[in-house]
């Protein structure tokens, strides 16, 4: 028997993990350059704190893309836009491979990332309602299980490949996958009549909740404070642990769980006691990254710290996404851009001041000291949303999908939670 939906009772629609994988491929994009950067600098004739703004501008692409596309698209088709997206993504990552300009690179990184932002604004509200009310917070949390993913999987293998094919490979077999995709979404994702269910105004309207600005002003600090030092992480890792560079990829897949499980221990914990968990989190961040300092002259404390920086760090993630979307109430689209937003700011301001300082006294553990002030900054937004409370109603309104080729049919994804 087949739900309004389309989909058997208890089973995700296919759809739901072709975005997954679409979010898989752009979580890849924006961290392999992490361990790829020494190869980048030497080949585009940069230094390696210039080359990290090639993270730096994806960050600044995500922050103006994610809320932008997701009130430009919120009345177009959104089959369009996904395919629209993934098409400028596989071109962005194309033209950088094939050029050996810096400039040329780093705009290829902006342009991928305004495509990454149409991807997420517009394919969180897809997976949602594609899979029905009892379903809709599951299918996201796949969705966002692909970005996770990516940092397990996906940057490890990347910054492999690229050790040996240089860094350019990674980007072309982003660039076929990519297109991959854009035919993966052309396929299942049906042609559809859509409207929006909430308007523009009342999106804009629902963000007048200062404690919803408290939930992305710690989403931007502890994102910060993590990625500060993984930006830099090879350089650490090689010049001051002593690690192969051929390991760095094993210890990219050590963050990469680390991450995975705190995604995990926040999203089992965050409905219990959100903030006990987030404030709890937050502080062994900032301790793990303060340790890291004199701990990373050696190569397993290194790797433990940037284990449990990850682990620290990322159990912050699902709680204050959570808490975000709860406050937003009837404007879910615009929140959950704003908070990728969140997340990209804290990127781009970690991986910018963390850069200025490799060229410092405090050389490369200067990201490490960078990172633990973001995470101990992180501290001051929870503390206050705690006094405040996170009690209260919410709501989260799908878009209406209706078959062209169909009788026409509503499938609404609300979920109401009253804490």
């Amino acid at each position: 028997m087949l739900s309004a939906t389309g989909s058997t009772p208890g089973k995700l629609p296919f759809v739901v993990w072709v975005l997954a994988a679409g979010t898989f491929l752009m979580g890849t994009t924006e961290f392999v350059i992490a361990g790829l950067l020494p190869e980048m600098a030497a080949d585009l004739n940069v230094s390696v704190s210039h080359a990290g703004l090639l993270i730096t501008a994806f960050a600044v692409g995500m922050i103006v893309g994610g809320p932008t596309m997701a009130m430009a698209t919120l009345r177009l088709p959104q089959r369009h836009t996904l395919i629209g997206a993934l098409a400028v993504f596989a071109l962005g990552h194309a033209v950088a491979a094939l050029s050996a300009s810096f400039t040329v690179v780093l705009t290829a990184r902006v342009v991928t990332a305004l495509a990454t932002g149409a991807f997420w604004a517009v394919g969180f509200v897809i997976a949602a309602t594609t899979a029905g009310p009892a379903s809709a917070t599951r299918a996201v949390g796949v969705m966002m299980g692909g970005l996770t993913l990516a940092n397990v999987v996906g940057v490890p293998i990347g910054s492999f490949v690229g050790h040996y094919t240089g860094w350019r490979g990674p980007f072309w077999a982003l660039a076929v996958l990519a297109a991959l995709a854009a035919a993966f979404v052309g396929r299942f994702i049906p042609r559809t009549a859509e409207r929006a269910e909430v308007s523009v105004r009342a999106e804009i309207r629902a963000l007048k909740q200062g404690r919803l600005w408290l939930a992305l002003g710690a989403a931007v600090l502890i994102m910060g404070g993590v990625l500060a030092v993984y930006t830099y992480i090879t350089p650490l890792l090689t010049d001051r642990a002593g690690i192969p560079a051929g390991a760095v990829p094993l210890v990219l897949v050590a963050f990469g769980i680390g991450a995975l499980g705190g995604t995990a221990i926040g999203g089992r914990l965050g409905d219990r006691c959100p903030m006990v968990t987030t404030i709890t989190a937050a502080a062994a961040t900032s301790l793990i990254l303060l340790a890291l300092i004199p701990a990373s002259n050696s190569p397993v404390a290194a790797v433990v710290l940037v284990f449990g920086m990850a682990l620290a760090g990322f159990t912050v993630n699902p709680v204050v996404t959570s808490l975000a979307v709860r406050f937003a109430g009837d404007a879910p689209t615009l929140t959950s851009a704003l908070t990728t937003s969140g997340y990209n700011t804290g990127i781009a301001a970690g991986s910018l001041v963390a850069g200025r300082t490799l060229d410092s006294s405090l050389g490369l553990t200067g990201p490490a000291l960078v990172g633990a002030v973001f995470a101990a900054l992180t501290l001051l937004p929870l503390i206050a949303l705690a006094m405040r409370g996170t009690a209260g109603p919410s709501r989260i309104v799908a878009h209406h999908i209706t078959d062209a080729d169909e009788p026409r049919q509503t499938a609404d994804a609300t979920m109401t939670t009253a804490r």
